[in-house]
């Protein structure tokens, strides 16, 4: 699976290689086509409240958002489907770890699966919803971290 990591910040001090091993994972337990393609970027706090204002008319920055294609079809035979793009801000993930007493790559893990979960359709706009979500979050997060 095509997983394109980039960051926005200089220097990008994380390894940004985890990005994608994770992001292989968990499209596969999804069974997402091989062939799929995921954007995903890391970016600063600035960038991100921009953005969080941009997109969801919310003031300051948050530590995740998702853009899904609007039609995550290829244009031909030979055109891999795209499904989106996730971006993460490490430093809103940083504060939310140290508040919530885990490790900073416990947290991005966590924004990157909930990411991309949205992408593939998961929503936590009502309870049930919300509770799905965190359940398969949680069984991903689990399975990769057996896996290591």
């Amino acid at each position: 699976m095509p997983i394109q990591v980039t960051s926005h910040r200089d220097p990008e001090p994380l390894d940004l290689g985890a990005f994608v091993e994770i992001a292989e994972f968990v499209l596969d337990r999804e069974d997402v086509p091989a062939e799929a393609e995921l954007s995903v970027a890391v970016i600063g706090i600035d960038e991100m409240a921009e953005l969080n204002l941009a997109y969801r008319d919310k003031e300051g920055p948050t530590d995740v958002l998702a853009f899904g294609c609007d039609d995550p079809c290829p244009a031909g035979e030979e055109e891999p489907l795209t499904l989106g793009d996730v971006v993460i801000a490490p430093e809103v993930a940083e504060a939310q770890a140290a508040e919530l007493g885990h490790t900073i790559e416990e947290e991005l893990n966590l924004l990157l699966v909930h990411g991309i979960l949205h992408i593939l359709g998961y929503e936590h706009d009502t309870d049930e919803g919300a509770e799905a979500m965190q359940a398969r979050e949680r069984a991903l997060l689990d399975a990769f971290a057996e896996g290591r």
